[in-house]
């Protein structure tokens, strides 16, 4: 297949480098990665796989339209999303070719995970592992009565290890009312003893993501595992009945099935406690170099689970002006089941 790529991360999938601005052909047997004097140094150290060409640094189509036509070429594949009407219209006027929409193909190919990428992405949930631990004892200690917006800025640090590693999102710290929030943002609500505390977070290690949540409840035995203890029996039993789901989701991971059945063994348990309207995203997402990849384990997917694909497993119950408790870990799938990473 002969396709053009502009997303930095598919870019990075098929020659092990890219930047802000560069375009990558694959046309039959050959490979142009194109990029503007500011990149070529660096490309032409790390690529081998690709030629690496210099562009105009304000219009790297026009080399891009070169090589097309150039080739004889009669079709070329393209992910709709990487592209603004603008860019489209500069790469197809006049080259009398067709252009095959092809949503998302690049994440399609890196579904199925290669042994080489597990291992850094075990390494990334473990240095995330390692950071949800010091963050919770920097709360234990030091945490209380500061807000949101100062837990916040202490996590982002902790989690880049100052400096030496990347985020793989902004991370979310939400107390109480503000955890019914998926993506809640910090606010001003302080930590008090007695607060629900949930935290989503994740860093990238060699460009590959982490991602892991946990809710807990803090007091001077704060942690982050997953074993956890409520002041009031109605937000125990919320949290028991997301954890009991998460167990029945990871219980259902196997090769063949297909996703949406995951998604419903951990939507059952929710549903029959009584919480179903409560639970509004899909069980997981795939993880990869981008923090939301395919597959999606959904009510709607279709997709057939296979080995060494990788995803979370993310089970939540957000109940507006009271509180949200979400579980999630990362796994990759064996034909052993479920394998948990970090």
């Amino acid at each position: 297949m002969n396709y053009i790529l502009r997303d930095e991360n598919a870019v990075f999938y098929e020659c092990g480098f890219s930047c802000d601005n560069a375009v990558f052909l694959a046309l039959g047997s050959e490979a142009f990665f194109i990029t503007d004097a500011r990149y070529t140094t660096e490309a032409k150290q790390y690529i081998h796989s690709a030629t690496v060409l210099e562009g105009d640094r304000r219009d790297l189509l026009k080399t891009a339209r070169l090589l097309i036509r150039k080739s004889g070429i009669q079709a070329l594949a393209y992910n709709p999303s990487e592209w603004s009407v603008d860019a489209y219209t500069r790469l197809s006027d006049t080259l009398r070719i067709a252009f095959q929409k092809k949503p998302h193909f690049s994440q399609q190919k890196r579904m199925i995970k290669r042994e080489s990428e597990l291992e850094i992405l075990k390494k990334a949930a473990l240095f995330g592992k390692d950071a949800f631990h010091r963050f919770g004892e920097f709360l234990k200690h030091d945490g209380l009565g500061i807000d949101e917006k100062m837990a916040h800025f202490e996590a982002e640090a902790m989690f880049k290890y100052h400096g030496q590693l990347g985020l793989s999102f902004s991370p979310i710290v939400a107390f109480d009312a503000n955890a019914a929030k998926p993506h809640a943002r910090p606010t001003s609500k302080v930590l008090e003893k007695g607060t629900l505390v949930l935290l989503d977070a994740g860093v990238t290690y060699e460009r590959y993501c982490s991602d892991r949540t946990r809710t807990a409840f803090f007091d001077e035995g704060f942690h982050f595992e997953k074993k956890q203890h409520f002041g009031d029996a109605f937000t125990q039993k919320v949290y028991d009945t997301v954890l009991y789901a998460q167990e029945a989701a990871l219980k259902a991971v196997k090769i063949g099935v297909k996703a949406k059945d995951i998604d419903k063994a951990a939507r059952n348990i929710i549903d029959k406690a009584g919480f179903g309207s409560y639970f509004i995203h899909s069980t997981g997402h795939g993880v990869g170099l981008d923090i939301h990849e395919l597959p999606v384990i959904g009510a709607r997917s279709e997709t057939i689970i296979e080995e060494n694909m990788v995803f979370t497993i993310e089970p939540g119950i957000y109940l507006p002006n009271q509180f949200g408790v979400r579980i999630e870990d990362t796994i990759i799938v064996r034909n052993s089941g479920a394998e948990l990473m970090g």
